[in-house]
């Protein structure tokens, strides 16, 4: 019977702690508008390129060197921006200048 007890209350503690703050877990901050990986900053301080997919339309992509972001360059009306900046599957712009760790390549 004490054995579990002992097991329900390990059980109760284990549950508990899975109620925390998921964004929070290692010390990593809940607020996505910033950099989690060396050197943290605002996203806002980062210097964006733009990817053309296969198709031909545009995507926002930013390489600090640990983390990337991409996500699809769209108007104002939520349409996607077929921009003809470069050719598909090339980057245009230096979505990496901010980048504290330099890729391999």
């Amino acid at each position: 019977m004490l054995k579990m007890k002992i097991i329900l209350v390990t059980a109760c503690a284990l549950s508990l702690t899975a109620c925390a703050d998921a964004g929070n877990i290692f010390g990593k901050s809940a607020d996505k508008s910033y950099d989690g990986g060396p050197g943290r900053k605002s996203l806002s301080q980062l210097k964006a390129g733009i990817w053309v997919d296969p198709v031909g339309c545009d995507h926002w992509i930013i390489d600090d060197g640990v983390e990337g972001y991409l996500s699809q360059r769209l108007d104002k009306y939520g349409k996607p921006v077929c921009s003809g900046v470069a050719e598909p599957t090339f980057t245009a712009g230096d979505f990496s200048s901010g980048a504290t760790i330099r890729d391999p390549n």
